[in-house]
């Protein structure tokens, strides 16, 4: 049977696709692009925001339109908090995704809508998910950890994932060995609380787990996919300042530069906690690339605030600025606060930050004009090859490489787009 499948949203999801994708080849079914006719559409979907869950939507609709006979599966966040509005023939929520292939079959033989919608909120197991192959990636994802016990003001993810758990020490160390051996050179550790890996496990915790996987023959590089300002220990710091294995990047959720918004946040940080661990970094890790989420736009933000804000951003100096406007999800405290902003003022807010964005990227970019650094070579667009760097700067090639290579790369242009150009100066 032919089967599409379509991804929204996080890291994670991508791997628990990957992972449903493999299961599904290895037992005879053939996957198609979402776009083309298919006895089977699967769709993970993602509800951080309400354009996430628009685009699940649509995507489901998409899919019953394409062919209304096909079986149309539907899983993740969207599925776990939205199930009753679903038209769906599977409705899967945030685990057990890994029984797609029973489900399928239950279906296939009984014909009726079938839902698993478990609570997550406690006593939920790390689900366990191996993958030896990703298709269509240079880089490989791991998922070491799942669901999150912080509950930010704003964020439905703790109540669409569940708690927080972690992946097997062991499972993960053999996972990223296997991958390694099948020629994957750089992983990416991910999850929806990465920094929490390891709590919930018996004497382990992020920076053990990274000790271990650097001496594992052959792999590359390590890249962290996310990591909470407050969970990046001054151990952390050293394993990555002392080992060339682990990527100087650092994506850090700032939310916002505002105490008075963090705190209505929930966040469990101020701005000068964050500048703190800012500098203690950059003081071991020179060359760090750090970016950041940021939501603008919070119940309650002022023009003061946002100022606050731009400020804030402006003395940290990210290299990139992800920013989002607030979107309320129903059930959180956020939903409810008094003073929402109006929808054209985060707009503009979005913007400023967004200009403001382009600038820091461009200024470090600028820093290594000239300079020769290390990288993988992967498939850019238009047939172009481009080298992405330990500390995330993608450096567009002429020269014709293959896949995964690992070269030296001279940066000779940054454009006014941001675009930056090299010239390949080592093959290795």
């Amino acid at each position: 049977m032919r089967v599409g499948i379509y991804t929204l949203g996080c890291k994670v999801n991508i791997y628990e696709s990957e992972y449903v994708e493999e299961l599904l080849k290895n037992h005879g079914y053939e996957i198609v692009p979402f776009t083309d006719s298919a006895d089977i559409y699967i769709i993970n979907t993602c509800s951080v925001t309400n354009d996430a869950d628009k685009k699940s939507r649509k995507m489901i609709h998409q899919a019953r339109k394409r062919n209304d006979k096909a079986i149309v599966v539907v899983m993740g966040c969207y599925s776990q908090t939205h199930a009753d509005s679903i038209d769906a023939d599977i409705i899967i929520g945030s685990k057990d995704k890994g029984k797609i292939l029973t489900y399928l079959s239950d279906y296939l033989q009984e014909k009726r809508v079938i839902k698993n919608l478990d609570d997550v909120r406690e006593n939920v197991s790390f689900e366990d998910m191996t993958i030896h192959h990703f298709d269509n990636h240079t880089r490989a994802f791991v998922k070491i950890q799942d669901g999150c016990n912080a509950f930010c003001s704003y964020c439905i993810i703790p109540y669409a994932r569940g708690v927080a758990r972690s992946k097997r020490y062991e499972d993960v160390v053999f996972e990223v060995e296997q991958l390694v051996s099948n020629g994957y050179q750089e992983i990416v550790l991910t999850g929806i609380h990465t920094g929490r890996y390891g709590e919930d496990l018996e004497n382990m915790n992020l920076e053990k787990l990274l000790r271990r996987l650097i001496q594992i023959p052959n792999l590359y590089r390590i890249r962290l996919s996310s990591i909470e300002v407050n969970e990046i220990t001054d151990g952390i710091i050293d394993v990555i300042k002392s080992s060339k294995i682990i990527a100087r990047h650092l994506h850090i959720p700032l939310q916002s530069g505002s105490d008075k918004i963090l705190k209505r946040m929930n966040r469990r940080y101020n701005v000068q906690d964050f500048m703190d661990k800012v500098v203690k970094i950059r003081e071991n890790i020179s060359d760090v690339s750090l970016t950041t989420d940021l939501i603008v736009g919070f119940p309650g933000e002022t023009e003061e605030d946002f100022k606050d804000t731009l400020t804030t951003l402006q003395k940290i100096g990210f290299t990139k600025i992800h920013t989002f406007p607030y979107s309320k999800r129903e059930g959180t405290p956020a939903s409810v606060m008094e003073n929402q902003v109006d929808g054209v003022v985060k707009k503009r807010r979005v913007k400023e930050v967004l200009k403001l964005s382009s600038c820091l990227e461009h200024q470090f970019y600028l820093k290594y004009l000239n300079q020769t650094l290390d990288g993988l070579s992967e498939c850019y667009k238009d047939g172009k090859v481009s080298v992405l760097t330990s500390n995330y700067i993608q450096v567009l090639v002429s020269s014709e490489i293959p896949n995964n290579k690992r070269v030296l790369v001279k940066i000779t242009d940054v454009l006014d787009d941001n675009q930056v150009f090299g010239e390949v100066i080592e093959k290795r």
